[in-house]
């Protein structure tokens, strides 16, 4: 019997990905966007187990499983990895997302090392740890894979506050640069995904405003657009970051922030 011929909007056909804090906002997303185009098979990780698996039974048991993992544990990343690879026979994308907020407002004076420490374990040595396991996997079978990370971008810049997060995030693209490096001769990219301020229940909870009046406030952010950045964007160009429509592009920072940036810069004008 001969296999269906992929539509060319389906760009991860036949993959086996790896979606890290995938229970909700950008990762759940984003998961369901890799089932979209055509992914053989989705493993979705989370610490949050109900929404883990509400998110896997949406995408169907068939090709989506949840798999309990914090990412601050270097064993529990092993194991995902070695548990998706022992099901779905290879790893070919990892989406390094899992990732949490500032505590407080952390500006310097007032930085409380404690929850600085957490935010790091996380956000930088977190995606380190799957960065690794995941190239290994992917070298091990022969695998030309893809590694996506999510930065921020507060990773080329400095912030007023949340001074632990920003730190965290400059931390993930120094990975980033130096993985596709020592990466790309071996056939394995390694980029990363860096959003502006996106309308998920995350950031309104840092704001500690509603949905809806998250959404308002972003709208007026962002240059020549009628709302505001969504976790949709931002899966977008994970989709392109994992597929072979980017199979030149290895090191690179891929900032979606709706032109927030030249915004900004805009500003310093004399």
């Amino acid at each position: 019997m001969t296999q269906p011929i992929p539509s060319p909007l389906q760009k991860l056909h036949g993959k086996v990905a790896i979606v890290t804090g995938a229970a909700s906002g950008i990762g759940a997303v984003t998961a369901r966007h890799f089932a979209d185009h055509g992914a053989l098979a989705v493993v979705i990780a989370d610490v949050q187990d109900a929404k883990g698996r509400e998110v896997a039974a949406s995408i169907g048991s068939h090709r989506c499983t949840y798999v309990h993992c914090d990412v601050t544990d270097k064993d529990q990343v092993k194991s995902l990895v070695e548990f998706t690879v022992k099901h779905y026979g290879s790893l070919d994308v990892m989406y390094s997302n899992a990732g949490i907020p500032s505590a407080s407002a952390q500006t310097v004076l007032e930085l409380d090392l404690s929850g600085y420490d957490r935010v790091m374990e996380v956000n930088a040595r977190g995606m380190a740890a799957c960065v690794k396991h995941a190239a290994r996997a992917m070298l091990e079978k022969g695998v030309k894979g893809s590694i996506v990370c999510t930065a921020s971008f507060l990773a080329d810049c400095g912030s007023e506050s949340v001074t632990d997060y920003t730190m965290s995030k400059h931390a993930v693209l120094g990975l980033v640069r130096s993985a596709s490096l020592q990466l790309a001769p071996l056939g394995v990219r390694v980029n990363c995904v860096s959003p502006s301020f996106v309308g998920t229940p995350m950031v309104a909870e840092t704001f500690k405003i509603g949905a809806e009046e998250l959404k308002e406030m972003m709208a007026a952010v962002y240059i020549g657009r009628d709302g505001p950045l969504m976790e949709k964007h931002v899966a977008d160009a994970v989709v392109f970051l994992a597929s072979e429509d980017s199979a030149f592009v290895t090191g690179h920072n891929l900032v979606v922030d709706g032109g927030l940036g030249i915004k900004s810069l805009s500003l310093l004008k004399p």
